[in-house]
């Protein structure tokens, strides 16, 4: 099966080449086409994704004059290949653990009218560059997320949600995951850990307003779409909202 893997990266040269290594150590579980959109970094992203590519063929590079996180997520949508059944994200600083693929995938194996398997996410401040995964001394916590990295998606099911809004800052990602959800596609929840959230000081906005005015715009237009439709399902016991004002990171 194929499944394709979009990742945009912006200045991520430092974390860019683990991210990608914990994507090809699945290519056993699946035909994997791994779309990188480089959003104008200035520094050496590009290039050490061009060294990975020197030894395999499924990665994909693509380059766009800086357009911000949202526009490269949809330049990577428009990159999928007709044969493409299966479609995922990684974000350039994560980690894609060893086995997920195998494991959810399976689930669509097992059900062929299955859209949409939405797993954990462990939110770690310390990765083994060794072994892609969290460090002994690694403070961790493991929760189901608004996070695109969580989901594997079928391909009828990208197509029906379309695109990213770029009218968004951030929180594209809670727009576009509610979206999905509201559409009423058949899902399961497995117990699988889907990534693992690098925290980091460069993943932290500097306008501390944004990701709450966003994310809270997200929910309102949620709420309208589903009033103008009632047809719409609601989204209910699908995300953990824990408080995460004690997390600490680096």
């Amino acid at each position: 099966m194929k499944l394709s893997v979009i990742m945009p990266v912006y200045n991520r040269e430092r974390y860019v080449g683990s991210a990608l290594r914990s994507l090809l150590r699945q290519r056993d579980a699946a035909d994997l086409d791994i779309i990188v959109v480089d959003d104008g970094s200035t520094d050496g992203s590009a290039e050490v994704v061009r060294a990975l590519m020197d030894e395999t063929s499924c990665i994909r590079l693509f380059s766009q004059a800086n357009a911000g996180v949202t526009r490269a997520r949809n330049s990577g949508l428009r990159q999928l290949l007709p044969q493409t059944e299966f479609v995922s994200f990684l974000d350039s600083d994560d980690i894609s653990p060893a086995g997920r693929f195998k494991a959810d995938l399976a689930c669509f194996g097992e059900d062929s009218g299955l859209e949409l398997t939405y797993s954990l996410m462990t939110l770690v401040d310390n990765i083994d560059e060794k072994t892609l995964a969290p460090a002994e001394d690694a403070n961790c916590m493991t929760v189901r997320g608004i996070q695109l990295s969580a989901g594997i998606f079928a391909r009828s099911l990208v197509d029906r949600t379309g695109g990213f809004d770029e009218a968004f800052q951030q929180a594209e990602d809670t727009d576009y995951l509610l979206r999905v959800f509201e559409s009423g596609p058949k899902y399961v929840m497995p117990d699988t850990v889907a990534l693992y959230y690098r925290r980091h000081p460069g993943n932290m906005t500097k306008e501390a307003d944004i990701p709450a005015r966003e994310f809270m715009r997200a929910i309102y237009k949620s709420m309208t779409r589903r009033k103008a439709n009632p047809s719409l399902k609601r989204i209910e016991g699908i995300f953990d909202f824990k408080d995460l004002a004690g997390w600490r990171f680096m």
